[in-house]
């Protein structure tokens, strides 16, 4: 039986993505399934090798008025209880703090990060992350470290990066998928325009410049650290 990853995304996904790419390169079948237009998730089944569930528009606060948040949650519980590889990426990791108990919501300072920034390890996290990497971030809302998880990553406006619950959930605020055109697709997307005058959102220029520098860093840095998660399918 071909092994999955169910790749849950919160718009209809665009394929260019460096996630989906590297896991068809491990031998697993990458299965899109878009709840909020209309896709179900079903039983974690036999056949599930691990789940990524991405960034998007939408809150924890969302959740009690649609239904397609409210199955996401259902579906991070069960792989939660399934014991099976899982990542949560922006709002996927914000999703799975919330499933732990961990308060999740925007800063009391409105700081948004919309560029490319550096991020460390904490102590703990030097498995991780060996060293500072400049990595994509596109968010304002954040989570805090769940009760029993390991804080992995932080950067100087935005501390709770990464976490780790037990030995295979993590929990990314950045976001390592993105590639050099995908970012290009959010630079031009209506609902970021005016979150680029926010607090903390870095300007056109220097998104571009950060961006040749430290892109291919964050490419070779995410994809190690997908087949360390996933491994290669059998």
């Amino acid at each position: 039986m071909a092994k999955r990853i169910v790749l849950i995304a919160h718009a209809p996904p665009r394929n260019d993505d460096r996630a989906s790419e590297h896991i068809a390169r491990l031998g697993y079948v990458p299965d899109w399934r878009v709840p909020c237009e209309g896709d179900t998730l079903g039983p974690v089944t036999e056949d599930v090798a691990g789940t990524i569930i991405y960034g998007g528009k939408y809150c924890i606060s969302d959740i009690p008025d649609l239904p397609f948040m409210q199955a996401e949650m259902a579906w991070i519980e069960a792989m939660l209880k399934a014991d099976k590889p899982m990542l949560g990426i922006c709002q996927g990791a914000q999703m799975i703090a919330h499933a732990l108990g961990a308060h999740v919501g925007p800063r009391d300072d409105d700081m948004h990060e919309f560029g490319y920034y550096e991020i460390t390890p904490t102590e703990a996290g030097r498995d991780l992350l060996p060293g500072p990497l400049v990595v994509t971030q596109a968010h304002f809302h954040t989570f805090d470290i769940p009760r029993g998880a390991v804080h992995l990553a932080q950067s100087a406006a935005i501390p709770n990066q990464a976490f780790r619950w037990g030995d295979k959930v993590y929990g990314f605020q950045f976001h390592p998928e993105v590639t050099r055109e995908g970012f290009a697709h959010w630079q031009a997307q209506e609902w970021w325009l005016t979150d680029r005058e926010k607090p903390g959102a870095q300007s056109r220029e220097e998104q571009a410049r950060l961006c040749a520098l430290h892109d291919a860093a964050q490419d070779t840095w995410f994809r190690a650290f997908l087949t360390d998660l996933f491994g290669e399918a059998r």
